[in-house]
């Protein structure tokens, strides 16, 4: 058997097992789908994935990989937030969140130890790309019939698409990968067109959500895309396409809502969301280290908000949100958990394998914190699985031998040599 042959054979089945997870968190098949309801596919394909990686680096006395500081920091994160149930709020919420936490760490963890090469990556980002496409049909159709419209006019779905900002922030997250497949030199020809279909249709339904974080969001996505990418005329080319496409497709009413924020205070939404950062930066005042509680952030609004904010929002920002319900405590492991991922993707930019899919990953996520500015969602299985894909381009791209322009690796040892030492090549 070849070096690193046998790393190769394992994990194939959580590997599966997570590309269907990845297939489903957009398909969300139980949601439309009555007789799959029960299933709850998303629970079982995550639970089988990360359940057979366990499994199999058990039986092979392999060490589970936590990622360095960034993995420890979520675990960190995670542990905090089931631990702030002693001083949470709402302890009831605080533990439900808290237990969700380490569900998405349990996934995150999955995808670091399985993606272990460029065509895991690959296809485990073509599977989300692909399964948007029913995500973005459902929320298009819904819109054409007007069915359940978000204050009349706002497009959305079903299930955890069912508001249209954080609709719109997922949809956000696949459109540069997307375009990252459609302008990969060599892709087959029906690969290119669906990915262009998908990447349309995603756009289509960030636009008719008329969500404004999901459109500045998508723009500073496409935009980061566009300035990283190598092939750097024709990325610009396919990023105006877009950008002339949303000028002349987008209804007025897209238009009208933008315009709003030049007078927000006019705005109930954009109102809304200025009372939830108010309440957020007292909530920090009060209780700067440890914050309200994980999740308890409407149920102490009643004790923080202004007179006139008489109904309870979320933080609207994923920021605010950590600091409000965590304290800086909290803050400080999730800006390492954040930070060293979203970093992971510069570094394997450079990458001569990966760096294209890296490049669009870090577009991605540019796009998605951006529309987290504006929305704020802890418990994003979206969040967990972008940050993950991340985290393991970078690893992928650190384990790749070293050329002539790198700098000389140990002797008698290359880098990659390590990777499959541990099980991690295939």
């Amino acid at each position: 058997m070849v070096p690193g042959e046998q790393g190769q054979r394992r994990d194939v089945w959580a590997f599966y097992a997570l590309t269907a997870f990845a297939a489903v968190m957009y398909a969300v098949p139980g949601e439309w789908i009555p007789a799959l309801g029960p299933l709850r596919l998303a629970l079982v394909t995550s639970g089988l994935a990360a359940g057979l990686m366990v499994v199999r680096r058990l039986g092979r006395a392999e060490p589970l990989f936590l990622d360095g500081p960034r993995g420890w920091a979520l675990i960190g994160f995670s542990a905090l937030a089931l631990m702030s149930v002693s001083w949470a709020v709402n302890p009831e919420v605080a533990s439900y969140t808290g237990i969700e936490l380490f569900k998405l760490t349990a996934i995150y963890l999955t995808v670091v130890n399985v993606i272990t090469n460029q065509r895991r990556l690959a296809v485990v980002c073509g599977a989300m790309v692909l399964a948007s496409m029913v995500t973005s049909i459902g929320v298009i159709d819904w819109y054409r019939v007007g069915e359940d419209l978000v204050e009349g006019f706002r497009a959305r779905w079903v299930g955890v698409y069912a508001d249209p900002n954080h609709m719109a922030m997922n949809m956000v997250l696949v459109v540069p990968l997307a375009v990252a497949f459609m302008a990969r030199k060599g892709s087959p020809w029906v690969w290119r067109l669906a990915c262009l279909v998908a990447a349309v249709l995603a756009v289509i339904a960030i636009v008719v959500s008329h969500s404004r974080g999901g459109f500045i969001g998508l723009s500073v996505a496409m935009g980061l895309w566009a300035i990283r990418e190598r092939r750097r005329i024709q990325a610009i080319v396919v990023g105006s396409l877009f950008v002339v496409g949303l000028l002349v497709f987008a209804p007025d009413s897209f238009w009208q809502r933008n315009e709003t924020v030049a007078a927000f205070h006019e705005d109930a939404s954009a109102m809304g969301r200025v009372y939830a950062w108010q309440v957020a930066s007292r909530m920090s005042l009060d209780r700067p280290l440890l914050g309200v509680g994980a999740g308890s952030f409407r149920f102490a609004w009643a004790e923080y908000a202004p007179p006139e904010a008489r109904r309870a929002y979320v933080a609207h920002n994923i920021f605010l949100d950590v600091i409000g319900e965590l304290g800086w405590v909290g803050m400080a492991l999730f800006m390492v958990f954040m930070g060293g991922a979203a970093g992971g993707t510069f570094v394997a930019s450079r990458s001569r394998d990966v760096g294209w899919l890296a490049r669009a990953l870090s577009a991605s996520i540019a796009g998605y914190l951006t529309c987290d500015l504006f929305s704020g969602y802890i418990l994003s299985a979206h969040c967990y699985v972008l940050f993950g894909l991340a985290a393991a381009a970078e690893r992928i791209a650190r384990a790749e031998p070293a050329t002539e322009s790198d700098s000389a690796p140990d002797a008698g040892r290359a880098p990659s040599e390590t990777w499959e030492g541990t099980g991690h090549a295939a």
